[in-house]
């Protein structure tokens, strides 16, 4: 292509404007103008650089490389000198995109959950740029230092309320396929603000496990949690209190009531909810409990595994009772973080098995980050939820809202 036709007409740009053509793109009007503007600047640098040479040094002719943008692909050529020291700072040498901006498209596409097939060909189809899953495999693990450091990072000293939840993937490992337990922690701070504190993987859920994930917490910082709402897995209760000894642990309502279904036969469960229903919706624990009473007389014989469940967890399930409306709303059920993971399904619900870790972790870090936009309002009616947990949790959330010290 010679100088001359690489100087922009305006004129066609305009008719091509009005007969349709697209801005961007493959074939895009503006592909030209950019790469006119962007040899201009690359002429300019070459001037400068040698205006400062102190040794004698010309122009050596111009090499010539294919960029990518999102306005399109281009050929761009740039001037090279005699010694070889001139280099060029708007497209450095060895770069092929022209900014950071297809790859935080790329990245943002990914955290949609489009697989690299897609991004490809929206790529493709959008910006004529081709772009081999190996090179978006690179774009989207220069990503993974920055989860590393989201997950290390520190968090507030208290948390009115975390929920605590495990999800589970399958991933390559050692020439395997395997299950993995990936376990989420969402807190609310004293704002009544949204949050994840962290993402972990393992082997599967465990309450051992568990206990490094609070450990980790305690390390980055949290000194206290009031409540924190939990499944039934066993041991778990325990290991919370190992490291947040005064932090009061609610059992999931929901949990235990999916999981008694499972041993209810389906000709009893329409009558057997009803019967339920007025336990765990009960005004209070006292008048909860004459319910179970009635609930164990009329059941029990043909369901002794599901009573004695109720029966053996009830001290941890009826934590929610002691408060009012506004807090019992909030911690009776784990359904809030399983929102979370519903997002996180979404994401992931074409991806079948992950590679490794690092790519499962970036997918559900990005899909965290799309869910914080939306997080920027506090829980419902916290400003009445705190002011009372403020009196159960005497002297606990002083300090932190300014109360006294």
């Amino acid at each position: 292509m010679t100088e001359k036709n690489t100087v922009f007409d305006f004129q066609r740009a305009l008719k091509e404007l009005q007969e349709g053509k697209a801005l961007i793109g493959k074939e895009g009007i503006l592909t030209p103008l950019i790469k006119q503007l962007t040899e201009a600047a690359l002429e300019a640098e070459m001037e400068s650089h040698l205006s400062r040479e102190i040794l004698a040094n010309r122009r050596n002719g111009k090499s010539q490389k294919r960029i990518k943008s999102v306005n399109g692909s281009f050929e761009l050529r740039t001037p090279r000198d005699r010694e070889g020291t001139f280099s060029p700072q708007i497209v450095k040498k060895h770069q092929t995109s022209m900014s950071d901006e297809l790859e935080q498209k790329i990245i943002a596409l990914y955290g949609l959950g489009m697989s690299y097939k897609d991004i490809s060909s929206h790529l493709r189809e959008m910006y004529g740029v081709e772009i081999s899953s190996g090179t978006l495999t690179a774009v989207t693990d220069k990503i993974i230092e920055t989860v590393k450091r989201w997950q290390s990072r520190p968090l507030e000293t208290i948390y009115p309320i975390i929920w605590l939840d495990a999800i589970h993937y399958k991933i390559h490992e050692n020439g395997k396929v395997g299950s993995k337990a990936v376990y989420t922690i969402l807190g609310v701070n004293i704002e009544g603000r949204k949050d994840v504190l962290g993402l972990y993987i393992s082997e599967n859920e465990g309450a051992n496990f568990w206990l490094q994930v609070l450990t980790d917490l305690a390390n980055r910082g949290i000194k206290d949690i009031l409540i924190a709402c939990i499944d039934g897995l066993k041991g778990f209760p325990e290991a919370i209190e190992t490291i947040f000894p005064q932090t009061e642990v609610q059992l999931c309502v929901v949990h235990q009531i999916r999981s008694s279904l499972k041993y209810i036969a389906s000709k009893n469960q329409k009558e057997f909810m009803v019967d339920l229903k007025r336990v765990y919706k009960a005004s209070s624990k006292e008048l909860a409990e004459v319910e179970l009473d009635s609930l164990d007389s009329k059941w029990a014989e043909k369901y002794p595994i599901v009573i004695r469940s109720w029966r053996n967890n009830w001290e941890r399930l009826s934590q929610y009772f002691k408060y009012p409306e506004e807090i019992r709303r909030i911690i009776y059920t784990t359904n809030i973080i399983e929102a979370v993971h519903r997002q996180f399904r979404k994401l992931t619900k074409t991806k079948g098995a992950f590679p490794n870790k690092d790519s499962l972790l970036k997918l559900l870090y990005l899909g965290i980050q799309n869910a914080r936009k939306k997080w920027t309002m506090p829980i419902q009616n916290w400003s009445l939820a705190i002011s009372q947990l403020v009196i159960f949790f005497e002297g606990r959330l002083d300090r932190e809202l300014g109360l006294g010290i």
